[in-house]
């Protein structure tokens, strides 16, 4: 597999209605580079929830032109999608994993973004600068430890 990277952006607005067209991105281009259905399906619900947790909680509700940015990297071991957006932010570290059961057994509702985008993806890294730039970093590698591909099927040359 070559080590040649390829990179992807899609630039919308933070709006509901913008949620499919994110997914048919990411979608096409796990597609593209040969990813089994399972992955697609997780990092497609990872990027999914990632970009909901932008339109909801980062920016005030009557701004009309909240921008949204999801970038893609492939290389020959990884897909990286970063969500970027200059939201309010928010403290990353308060963020503790979660009891499912006694979660629940609560019966709480919503709070699991987080805690679903961390096990569907392999890294995900915060990075927060209120008003300015608020990422999301999310991996999925398809290489195993001996160098062997595990998830995807396609060169991207």
């Amino acid at each position: 597999m070559s080590k040649k990277s390829q990179n992807y952006q899609l630039k919308v607005l933070s709006q509901t209605d913008n949620l499919e067209l994110i997914r048919e991105f990411v979608s096409k281009i796990a597609q593209k580079i040969g990813l089994n259905e399972t992955d697609i399906n997780r990092i497609e619900l990872a990027v999914d929830e990632a970009c909901a947790n932008v339109i909801q909680h980062a920016y005030d509700p009557t701004d009309k032109f909240r921008p949204l940015h999801v970038a893609i990297e492939v290389d020959y071991q990884k897909l990286t999608v970063i969500v970027t957006d200059q939201g309010k932010g928010f403290d990353f570290t308060k963020i503790r994993p979660i009891e499912m059961s006694q979660y629940l057994a609560e019966m709480k509702v919503g709070g699991l973004g987080i805690h679903l985008i961390k096990s569907l993806m392999d890294e995900v890294e915060f990075e927060v600068h209120p008003g300015k730039k608020n990422q999301v970093r999310m991996v999925k590698y398809f290489l195993g430890k001996d160098g062997e591909v595990v998830n995807a099927k396609a060169d991207i040359t």
